[in-house]
């Protein structure tokens, strides 16, 4: 299920200083991008977070009808000993393997219809000094950025990448490569972005890009200056 975390504790980083503020930020950017790390940082500031991967996989409990789908489609053998879906047993079935992936899709269900209705009960029931982040590997691709007010992208070098997925997720070399080329790469997708960071440095780095950027974007929100996000253009070309 996805929560408000919490509310801006004082010192409210966030607060507007008088002036109503209420955000939903699309935060999206390959595996391994930092994305969630920059999450991190901001629900500690206060931020409530949502992570569309995890509200996607509370679709497929073994008591919803997609959980008996996908076993249809995939075979027992995606069921972990504790009558889970085995996600990783389940991602080297689909990953790389485009075909594949439609189909596990299309076992899920609507995954825009649940993701998307996060955001827009983020509408009603945010305070008018909270921020809401939905996280989303494909935020871009999959039409969500039409509900938030501004889309960040998180890029990263492939190399890199890659290094942090084998270590984080304890992949050989050829699964982590694999993984890395099921995904756009971000050149592909910052057209559509109104804000890109390059994470190529440290964790401590990156929390200072972060905050920099979120400052900028609260500065500009307040005094009525944030622009339409590009995303909209982006996605009215597309259709």
């Amino acid at each position: 299920m996805c929560i408000r975390i919490n509310k801006f504790r004082e010192p409210p980083v966030f607060r507007s200083r008088g002036i109503l503020v209420s955000l939903v930020i699309g935060i999206t950017g390959s595996i391994a991008s930092g994305k969630s790390t920059a999450c991190q940082y901001l629900q500690s500031k206060g931020a409530t977070h949502c992570d569309a991967d995890k509200l996607v996989h509370r679709m497929y409990d073994p008591e919803k009808p997609a959980f008996h789908r996908i076993v249809k489609a995939f075979g027992n053998t995606v069921v972990g000993d504790d009558g889970f879906i085995d996600r990783k047993i389940l991602g080297g079935k689909v990953f790389g393997r485009p075909e594949e992936m439609a189909r596990l899709t299309e076992a899920i269900g609507d995954i825009f219809a649940e993701v998307s209705g996060v955001m827009k009960d983020w509408r009603q029931s945010l305070d008018p000094n909270e921020i809401g982040l939905m996280e989303a590997v494909n935020f871009i691709e999959a039409g969500y950025g039409q509900f938030s007010d501004v889309t960040w992208l998180f890029a990263a070098d492939n190399e890199l990448a890659m290094s942090r997925l084998m270590a984080r997720n304890n992949l050989d070399q050829e699964a982590a490569k694999q993984r890395l080329a099921s995904q756009q790469k971000w050149e592909d997708r910052a057209p559509a972005a109104d804000v890109v960071t390059h994470n190529d440095g440290t964790i401590e780095q990156l929390e200072q890009k972060v905050e920099l950027e979120i400052s900028q974007i609260l500065s500009k929100h307040k005094t009525g200056t944030l622009p339409t996000s590009k995303y909209m253009s982006w996605y009215d070309k597309r259709i």
